[in-house]
């Protein structure tokens, strides 16, 4: 069952599209805009804060939320946690962890497996195509989840589901920047082409690269030179089937 905030973001996102808070609009306050949707402000507040890290609203502390322009959205932080409150945090983590379980995925993923990642390969492109940013986020998400499932470590999956919630906002990250929405689905589509083959040191490339690329959308660079798999002075390639936007 959705959660109440994930159903109220869809909610505003539907609102926004048909146009009934306009490009640049402030929201109601938080009280009328939580009864009109039947929700608490908690809920509410989550609500705004997913719709903001995907780049269609825009908090103006003391002043209230906006709707963006659309173009050139501002980036969204990571939510305000002693532990997760550098984004850098997560996508070092991420870009440390979430390799070694695509790896491990390509060596031991089944039919059965295969067929999950690929439907949800396709609901992300199907979502972007409408587009619906939340939904494409959301199968963003089950995409690195299952990744980390078929990795077959009950360890590793067990580490990445209870980070769920910084991974979820870190996802939805790159989704801000209009003129790269489309990037996540082509590099999970490349992800998705190594895990099939079966192939372990491109699934752990790809992944990585996937990871850093998507940092780099939202102004970060990591450094991890322990993981560098290209020789010195060599750019990372990918090779992507290509997708229609």
């Amino acid at each position: 069952m959705p959660k109440i905030s994930s159903t109220a973001a869809r909610a505003l996102q539907r609102q926004i599209q048909e146009g009934q808070f306009a490009r640049g609009a402030m929201l109601p306050g938080q009280r009328a805009l939580a009864a009109s949707l039947g929700i608490s402000r908690s809920a509410l507040r989550e609500a705004v804060s997913t719709l903001e890290a995907l780049g269609m609203l825009h908090i103006q502390p003391g002043k209230g939320v906006f709707v963006t322009d659309g173009a050139g959205r501002a980036t969204a932080e990571l939510p305000n946690s002693p532990m997760f409150d550098d984004p850098q945090v997560v996508f070092q983590f991420r870009a440390i962890v979430e390799p070694g379980a695509a790896a491990l995925a390509a060596q031991s993923a089944q039919a059965a497996d295969l067929q999950r990642l690929s439907e949800i390969q396709q609901a992300m492109e199907e979502a972007l195509r409408r587009p619906d940013l939340l939904a494409a986020s959301e199968a963003d998400l089950a995409f690195h989840l299952a990744i980390a499932e078929i990795a077959g470590n009950a360890m590793l999956a067990s580490v990445i589901h209870s980070l769920e919630a910084p991974i979820a906002h870190s996802l939805r990250l790159p989704f801000a920047d209009p003129d790269s929405e489309w990037m996540p689905a082509h590099e999970h589509r490349a992800v998705l082409e190594a895990v099939i083959a079966h192939d372990t040191a491109a699934a752990h490339r790809l992944m990585r690269l996937h990871i850093a690329s998507a940092a780099a959308r939202v102004g970060l660079k990591l450094e991890l030179p322990l993981l560098e798999s290209s020789a010195p002075g060599s750019a990372p390639h990918i090779s992507i089937t290509p997708l229609t936007a």
